[in-house]
């Protein structure tokens, strides 16, 4: 006897719409907490139950960033029933297949990252679910579009949902021009902040008081639901799809000169950044941490575990130049906890700030001289997480903007991004000598 699957999901609005629809490409878009990412599990949950032996895949640009974000609503709120029922099991994959869910009709459902493509680009499907689209670039868009052409479902679908970005971004221009169907999610569509006659729940309330409490351009988008551009934006050269890079930050070349550069701050972020250099003399931020409500000890105790075995030699080459804030206790603490030397980072904004554009400027040969690798940051900030802040120094620069009125930056979102100054600063506008290491 075949056990059935008892699952309930009430969409609402946008999330009701796009189960039926059928556009070969169709993006839901909206602010944070609308339910957007539920909504696409779900239906691609309901097709893989309707269609037998249909290929689907759950994607993001990173594999890391997926596991912490769609997979846990997946796996407490939409598999559960299936998952429960022996209905969908898991596979953890292996050299030639990527890790999936196995439904019982013969359908799979294959999970993966664009900065790891191999496994599921080699593999053809019926519907493909991307989150958080505009982390992608137009050819990451393309490449999956290609990979539609598993014959079993009567459509083939590229679903995607995301949180506004600038009115820029190819994704709203892409939408813009009719070649993707999109639906505009809103807060009142998800029943847990919402009630059948749109009151807030106690949840929501609480979760719509920490929206409402953002600020600028990351309140236009988050709160507001609106494509726009930080306005005044002080990097206007970074764009993600030219600056993020998918390199392995495990293989950093050895012989390329290492230099850290250091924030402190507790109930600010302290940030700590490890940065190579090509031999072209690019700079690249292969390693950091973002994190606030630790110590400098933790934070040393954090940095001895990744860089330096238990007998005291060091897993990849040591730092040329630790280049840090001024808090002189701070400092103290670092160097004595890791028995290392720091100098004091060259600290004026606005030629620093000159110095990091001149870099994120293409040089002659069309490629800029500084890079992000999306693998760098060490542990994500739960509580900045939640408060909606950036949690690396790659979010900043969207949101890191003037302040018209005095001439200088607004002091927020710029924690990383100072840390990034120093290092620039001090390869671009410091005269160069190396430091030998004894022992």
């Amino acid at each position: 006897m075949t056990s059935s699957v008892v699952h309930r999901y009430a969409p609402r609005g946008a999330a009701a719409q796009i189960l039926t629809d059928r556009s070969p490409e169709l993006l839901l878009d909206g602010p944070a907490g609308t339910g957007k990412s539920r909504a696409a599990l779900e239906k691609l949950l309901l097709v893989a139950l309707k269609y037998d032996g249909m290929r689907g895949l759950i994607v993001r640009q990173t594999r890391e960033s997926l596991t912490t974000s769609a997979m846990v609503t997946w796996r407490e709120h939409v598999a559960v029933q299936a998952l429960a029922t022996g209905q969908m099991v898991y596979y953890g994959g292996s050299k030639v297949e990527p890790a999936q869910y196995r439904l019982a009709n013969g359908s799979r459902i294959m999970l993966g990252g664009l900065d790891k493509p191999g496994k599921v680009m080699s593999t053809e499907y019926d519907l493909i679910y991307v989150q958080e689209a505009t982390e992608l670039s137009p050819v990451g868009w393309e490449a999956l579009s290609s990979r539609l052409r598993n014959p079993v479902m009567p459509y083939r679908q590229l679903l995607a949902d995301c949180n506004p970005d600038a009115e820029t971004h190819w994704l709203n221009q892409r939408c813009n021009a009719g070649a993707v169907r999109r639906y505009q999610s809103r807060h009142v569509d998800n029943p847990v902040y919402f009630d059948d006659q749109g009151r807030k729940t106690a949840a929501g309330a609480e979760y719509m008081a920490r929206l409402d409490a953002l600020t600028g351009v990351r309140r236009l988008r988050l709160r507001d639901g609106l494509w726009v551009s930080a306005e005044g934006v002080i990097y206007d050269e970074f764009m993600p799809a030219v600056h993020l890079s998918d390199r392995d930050p495990k293989r950093i070349p050895k012989d390329w000169p290492r230099f850290w550069s250091i924030d402190f701050g507790f109930t600010n972020p302290f940030v700590w950044q490890c940065w190579a250099r090509d031999p072209d003399g690019r700079l690249w931020l292969y390693r950091e941490i973002y994190m606030t409500r630790r110590t400098v000890a933790e934070h040393c105790a954090t940095i001895r575990r990744l860089l330096i075995r238990p007998d005291g030699t060091w897993i990849e080459p040591k730092p040329e130049k630790i280049l840090a804030d001024h808090d002189a206790e701070d400092r103290a603490t670092f160097e004595r906890e890791l028995q290392v030397v720091t100098t004091a980072a060259h600290k004026t904004v606005k030629d620093g700030i000159d110095a990091v554009k001149a870099r994120l400027a293409p040089a002659g040969d069309g490629k800029p001289r500084l890079f992000v690798l999306r693998g760098a940051l060490v542990e994500v900030d739960t509580m900045l997480q939640q408060q909606m802040r950036p949690t690396r120094t790659a979010e900043e620069f969207p949101v890191y903007v003037w302040n018209e009125a005095k001439d200088q930056p607004v002091k927020e979102h710029d924690h990383g991004l100072d840390t990034t100054r120093y290092v620039v600063a001090d390869q671009d506008l410091s005269p160069q000598y190396r430091v030998r290491w004894i022992g």
